[in-house]
């Protein structure tokens, strides 16, 4: 390609969204990534044995699916051979006594379903599901919407015009409440709490924090709309696909390309320097990074006292554990049903997250930790050879630094460092809990392969002590406060450098909102 005009620093899905929109609007656009792989989050391996495949971070993309980013970009990237694969059962909870409850993509089967183990939550939750619906342009406009612009004046303005400024505000003081105060104040069975309990954690909140509940019933919302769809063949297509439509758009990837510095001059952004001394100019220039990264790093040659001083204070979140099993056949689940569940949670309910959250937070690990358990084989049977079956296993509620075992029972080391052992021994607390709810699970392991917040990290510098949310998602760093109070948007001190990615509104998850605005902006 010719000179590029916007080089964007690493290549996560925001990274890639920008990369392919600026590409359609004309932009010569250069992406640069330090790793030998793109993808950021999004990384696809035979990490067990050969025949299986695992997405090893990331793997459920509904939040993609239903982002203005892929309604863009949709056709172009299937034409590159994107294929999802989707289940009419997207969630579900099982509890220690074998209680369990699935949430599914019909809206009358769900009510029936949560009648059936409590009269009163069906109702509830159809009552819950039509507030999203019938606030859908307020809640939406916020949360993939720019906060600083004039947009976003005019929705609030006509909201508190059409509502009423007390009703406005009534709207905000009721989408702060906690997961916690929403579940007891509104479902009766500790089933359905449970049910809903552990999603806050995929948004980087626990079930205490100010605007969880919100956000777990925008979730509710999501998956019942659009399931919990995964790419066919392995989330690498869905990179392939990105790379096949940014080099189409006369765009350029280079991977092992580590910048180690953002040259500027009177105060804008004129280019950057490689690690091996190449530099590379381009007027405009956006970072998919951390905080710690863009300013402790690519702009330590020039610094930012305020912006290096926040970044001080910008805190990160609790760690995330992997774990991965190549099985023998697909899970007897003692419960009959779950098996076509894409993401099941195993957890003893709202007060058993909160637990395990609270635990994780002061540096313990938990005694009974939160596991998410996907079944990518049972919505695409392609992940493994047939007959086998794939496991795909979040634990969200994870320290980064190792304090101590809730349960009193593992080693930890002194430095309170992950070590291969300690992975190890933590993950046989996973399998001894999906050996509960699974009739002889041993016996079906091919093999297992545990990543550690440490793992994590290892793999991708942004992955600050195994956050994959970019920092807490905490209502004083979101919004119009993320990643700092006095953030703008996506701009940075710097003229012509502009800051993306998990740690910038609209925050984590998988639907490419930071690179989307920042794209729209350009």
């Amino acid at each position: 390609m010719s000179a590029p005009d916007t080089i964007i620093v690493g290549s996560g899905i925001n990274a890639l969204v920008a990369a392919a929109l600026l590409g359609g609007k004309g932009r010569r656009v250069l992406v640069l990534e330090r790793n030998e792989r793109i993808g950021g989050c999004i990384r696809t391996e035979a990490v067990t044995a050969p025949g299986f495949v695992h997405d090893v971070m990331a793997t459920t993309f509904v939040l993609f699916v239903t982002s203005p980013a892929y309604a863009a970009l949709a056709g172009d990237l299937a034409r590159h051979g994107l294929e999802f694969c989707n289940s009419d059962t997207p969630t579900g909870v099982l509890r220690p006594n074998g209680d369990f409850l699935i949430h599914g993509r019909d809206r009358t089967a769900n009510v029936a379903a949560f009648d059936a183990v409590e009269a009163g939550d069906g109702v509830q939750y159809l009552a819950d599901i039509a507030s999203v619906e019938r606030n859908a342009g307020l809640i939406f406009g916020l949360l993939g919407g720019r906060v600083w612009s004039f947009a976003t004046a005019r929705l609030l303005a006509g909201e508190a015009w059409r509502r009423g400024p007390r009703a406005l505000a009534s709207f905000f003081g009721e989408a702060l409440t906690p997961a916690r105060g929403w579940l007891e104040s509104s479902y009766g069975s500790e089933t359905t709490r449970a049910l809903w309990a552990p999603w806050a954690l995929h948004a980087g909140l626990g079930p205490e924090d100010a605007f969880s509940g919100q956000i777990s019933k925008v979730i509710a919302f999501a998956l019942e709309a659009a399931g919990a769809p995964v790419v066919k063949g392995g989330a690498q297509n869905l990179l392939d696909a990105f790379q096949g439509l940014i080099e189409e758009r006369g765009g350029e990837i280079r991977t092992g390309a580590d910048v180690a510095e953002i040259l500027t001059t009177n105060g804008k952004a004129r280019g950057v320097r490689l690690a091996s001394g190449e530099e590379i100019a381009a007027s405009t220039i956006a970072c998919s990074v951390t905080p710690d990264q863009l300013y402790g790093r690519l702009l330590a040659a020039t610094p930012q006292p305020e912006a290096g001083e926040a970044t001080r204070r910008y805190r990160y979140g609790k760690g995330n554990f992997q774990l991965h099993y190549a099985l023998d056949r697909p899970p007897a689940w003692r419960s009959k049903g779950l098996s076509d569940v894409a993401l099941l949670h195993l957890t003893p309910g709202l007060d058993g997250v909160s637990k395990a959250c609270n635990e994780a937070l002061r540096g313990m690990l938990p005694e009974e930790p939160t596991i998410c358990v996907g079944q990518p084989h049972a919505l695409d049977p392609s992940r493994c050879p047939p007959g086998k079956a794939v496991l795909w296993l979040q634990l969200p509620e994870a320290p980064r630094h190792v304090r101590g075992d809730a349960a009193g029972k593992l080693e930890i080391p002194a430095d309170g460092r992950w070590t291969p052992a300690l992975r190890e021994a933590y993950a046989d607390r996973a399998e001894a809990v999906l050996s509960r709810h699974i009739d002889g699970f041993a016996g079906t392991i091919i093999a297992r392969r545990a990543y550690s917040p440490a793992d994590l990290e290892a793999m991708n510098v942004n992955l600050v002590g195994g956050d994959p949310y970019g920092g807490s998602s905490t209502v004083d760093q979101s919004f119009l406060w993320r990643p700092f109070k006095n953030s703008m948007n996506h701009t940075t001190a710097v003229d012509g450098l502009y800051h993306i990615g998990a740690s910038t509104h609209p925050g984590a998850g998988l639907g490419g909102g930071s690179g989307y605005l920042l794209a729209e902006r350009l």
